[in-house]
C-alpha cells in the first residue's frame, strides 16, 4: 500500500485543465495546468517527473503571482482530469 499523499488548498473547488502536455515526447502527458476557481488563470501546476503519466510534483500559487505558495510530492490530492 502506498503512502497517503498530501493534500493541498487551492483558490477554489473546480478544476479546469488549461493545459495538459506531453513534452517528453512518451505519448504521455507530464505537465498539467489548472484553473481551480473559473477566473481562466493558472494557479495549479503538476509535473510528471519520472515519465509514468503520473503527477510527482504538485505546486499551489494561491494568490496567483507566478511564485508557488506550496510544493508537495504527488498530486495534492487532485489528480488530472
Amino acid at each position: 500500500m502506498s503512502e497517503p499523499q498530501e493534500i493541498v488548498e487551492t483558490r477554489g473547488n473546480d478544476r479546469v485543465d488549461l493545459i495538459a502536455q506531453d513534452t517528453s515526447g512518451n505519448g504521455k502527458p507530464d505537465v498539467w495546468v489548472a484553473d481551480t476557481d473559473g477566473d481562466g488563470k493558472p494557479d495549479l501546476f503538476q509535473f510528471d517527473t519520472d515519465g509514468d503519466g503520473q503527477v510527482d510534483v504538485t505546486m499551489v500559487d494561491l494568490d496567483e503571482d507566478g511564485t508557488p505558495d506550496e510544493i508537495v510530492d504527488g498530486d495534492g490530492g487532485i489528480p488530472p482530469t
